[in-house]
Order: structure tokens, then sequence, then C-alpha cells
């Protein structure tokens, strides 16, 4: 017994692991990446937010590219539910055009036009955020970001930066394909890649921002609304409160002083976290060929 009182002791005095924060960030609604048979859109949004919602995830950002109500009719009706569910939307270029692909002209009609789609539906809530489709800011020439940074912050917005992420958009086109040709074990490979991916991240953003800042400030996930997302994400979730995390909004993890070079067009822009490693490519290498032939 009192070897029992001098364990539970040394446990209590033990310090707890430091809290660490994350923000939930979605792109690409209304739609991305392939669909599974029998899987709408509107389904993978509803299953999206109710793992949200179940983890008391507060006021997760979707990011929209209003194309896809085109080449998707009826789409719309996720962004209805996103909106309804009491989650922002904001800004992701009318056609997830790259930066450094396109002129200045073309890079503000981009954000212009998907302006009249957000307004309506963004109501009291603040849509004034943009991500750079493919976190392409940082390949554009220096001339070329500095003309959109500046465009940005006359406009009022605010850059949704990213400091975490484990790839996850690659995973949604394999289990498309996988589910539609009934490969159970490939489906199972694919759900352990997905959940070691994430764990990796969370170590390297850690390893990362320790030896930056000394500590961890707010971390900014880069997520996507896919089929496979849909799927995993309750246990996502469950693993990153397994590893100590705390759900934020985007807005507060923008205001740590660690990540305002990259949320702030006046400020001077950051470079961008490391998302990866090589360990990281190959998995995301090897998931893409799953159920392709």
């Amino acid at each position: 017994m009192r070897t029992l009182l001098v364990a539970l002791a040394a446990l209590a005095a033990t310090p707890a692991a430091a809290a660490r924060d994350i923000a939930f960030t979605f792109d690409d609604l209304p739609a991305h990446s392939a669909l599974p048979p029998g899987v709408t859109r509107l389904q993978i949004a509803n299953d999206v937010i109710a793992a949200l919602k179940a983890a008391r995830a507060p006021q997760v950002y979707g990011f929209i590219n209003g194309v896809q109500l085109t080449n998707e009719p009826g789409s719309d009706a996720v962004l209805a539910a996103w909106r309804n569910a009491g989650f922002p939307l904001a800004n992701h270029g009318w056609a997830h055009l790259a930066l450094s692909k396109i002129d200045e002209p073309t890079f503000e009609s981009e954000l212009t036009k998907n302006e009249a789609l957000l307004q309506p539906l963004a109501g009291n809530t603040d849509w004034h955020w943009f991500r750079f489709p493919f976190l392409d800011e940082a390949y554009a020439d220096p001339a070329k970001r500095a003309a959109s940074r500046a465009w940005l912050a006359a406009h009022g917005y605010r850059i949704a930066g990213v400091t975490a992420s484990f790839g996850d958009y690659a995973f949604n086109e394999p289990y498309a394909r996988c589910v539609a040709r009934g490969d159970s074990a490939a489906i199972a490979q694919l759900e352990q890649a997905y959940l070691d991916a994430a764990a990796d991240s969370i170590r390297i953003s850690a390893t990362v921002e320790k030896a930056q800042f000394g500590r961890t400030p707010p971390d900014i996930l880069l997520m996507h609304i896919g089929a496979f997302d849909a799927r995993m994400l309750p246990r996502l979730l469950a693993l990153y409160k397994a590893n100590g995390f705390r759900f934020v909004t985007l807005p507060d993890a923008a205001r740590d002083p660690a990540n305002i070079g990259l949320v702030d067009p006046k400020a001077p822009p950051l470079p961008g976290r490391t998302l990866g490693d090589a360990k990281a490519a190959a998995r995301l290498q090897q998931i893409g060929a799953l159920c392709a032939n």
C-alpha cells in the first residue's frame, strides 16, 4: 500500500503536458475530390458537421470555390448546411487558381467573383479571410506576392495561413476508387495511413515550432471536405484530443504573435511552416496508387 501511495504522489507531482491549441479549417467547399458510389456532397458535409459538433470544435471556417456550383449543380446545399450549423465561410478563390500561375487582375477577379456568393451566405460573420489555393503564396515571384498582399490588405482581408497539414486531400480519390472496387483491405490500409500521417504531423509541428519559437503556438490545420475525411473525422478529432489539443477558432489561432506574419497581409510575410518530411511524401505517394489499377 505504501508503495502505491508513493507512486500516486509522484504521479500527482508530475507536471501535466502543456495543452496545444488547434484550429480546424476546411478547404474546397462545396465539393472536393471524387465521390464514392452512393455518396452525396451533402452527406459528406453533414457527416463532417456532425463530427465537429460532437467534438465541440468552435466556428470552423470553410473556404469556398464558387466554380463548383457550376461543375456540380445542387452542391449549394453544402454551403447552406455549413452556415445552418453556425460555421463561417470564407474565400478560396472562384476557380482554385494558383497565384504563381495567374496575373494580378485574374487574382483580384478570383476573389471578387467569390464575394458575390459569400456575402449573402455570410450574414454578420467575418468572411474576409482568404486562403491561397495550393498554399501558393510563397511560390509566386516577390512582386506578385507583394501585390496580392497589398490588395488583400486594402480590401480588409486576412490570410488563412496554414501551420499544420498531413496531406488529407490525397486520401479522398484513392478511397473513392477502393469503395468502387469493394477493396476492404485497401480501405483499412488507407485508414491506418491517414491516422499515422496525422500523428506524424503532430510530431513534426511540435518539433519545428519548439525549434523556431521555443514553444508550440496555436496550429491552423488544413483539411478538405472529402468523403474519406468525413469517414475519418471522428477518429481524427479523438486523436488530436488524446494528444492534448484544444479546439479553437481560426481568429483565435491567428492572434498568436508567431502567426501574425502568416495572416496579416500588412505584416512582413513569414516563410511557411514545415508541413511534412520525406516519410510523409513517401506515404502519400504510396496511398495515391491504391486501387489505381
